[in-house]
């Protein structure tokens, strides 16, 4: 990769995620840590809003933005067997959106593209999910981004019921049923619940705060999969 794609692509994976290690981009353009510092550095000094430091991590300042960009075919084709396999999966409000959004970007390739995109040989079946799971994965992150409480009725694998408040973090597939991450307040840690096996759930009015060790970076961290 020549070094002005990586500067390119360094922007773009910073400014499309909250905070980006040197590690996780180190990995993604298959650099060293070295390069991607010595590389951020060059763009700070170019004059790219780009906040952080070394070994905490980077993130764009607010209101920096690139002009549009044309997909290539892969690209566009990519992005196509994505929504494609997602949208089986995901709830309603989101696999909607995923559509809508493909066919913006359809929409604006070239005829050619467009129809290499459209003829891509890549289709998955609706997902295990039934109804009543969708609902309530759509329920669970419309609450995680809005950071309000849930109580959730719960019956776990052992068939033992439990009313539980929980911070919801993520919500995670497994590629057979979905879970939700979450700070659990009624057994003070985190705890992962399959979406499939809650009975009820309420969203509360009441909101929770990133409080330190409770985040879902600090989740992520503590299963070693923080990047």
């Amino acid at each position: 990769m020549r070094r002005a794609d990586r500067l390119f692509q360094i922007v773009q994976w910073i400014r499309g995620r909250r905070l980006s290690t040197a590690r996780f981009l180190a990995e993604r353009l298959e650099v060293s840590e070295r390069t991607v510092y010595r590389d951020i550095a060059d763009l700070i000094a170019q004059g790219v809003p780009i906040e952080g430091e070394a070994g905490v991590g980077y993130r764009m300042r607010s209101g920096f933005d690139l002009p549009p960009l044309m997909f290539s075919t892969a690209e566009a084709q990519a992005i196509v067997a994505a929504v494609r396999l997602a949208g089986p999966r995901l709830d309603a409000g989101l696999a909607q959106a995923a559509e809508s959004a493909l066919a913006k970007i359809l929409g604006a390739l070239p005829p050619a593209s467009r129809a290499a995109a459209e003829r891509l040989a890549v289709y998955a079946p609706a997902g295990p999910a039934g109804a009543k799971t969708r609902f309530a994965l759509e329920a669970l992150r419309r609450a995680a981004d809005a950071r309000r409480k849930v109580r959730i009725d719960y019956v776990d694998l052992k068939d033992a019921a439990s009313r539980r408040i929980v911070h919801p973090l993520a919500c995670v597939y497994w590629g057979a049923v979905w879970t939700l991450a979450a700070w659990c307040e009624s057994r003070g840690g985190f705890r992962n619940f399959r979406v499939d096996r809650i009975e009820q759930l309420e969203v509360l009015d009441e909101t929770f705060r990133d409080e330190p060790g409770q985040t879902l970076a600090d989740l992520l961290r503590m299963v070693g999969g923080e990047r």
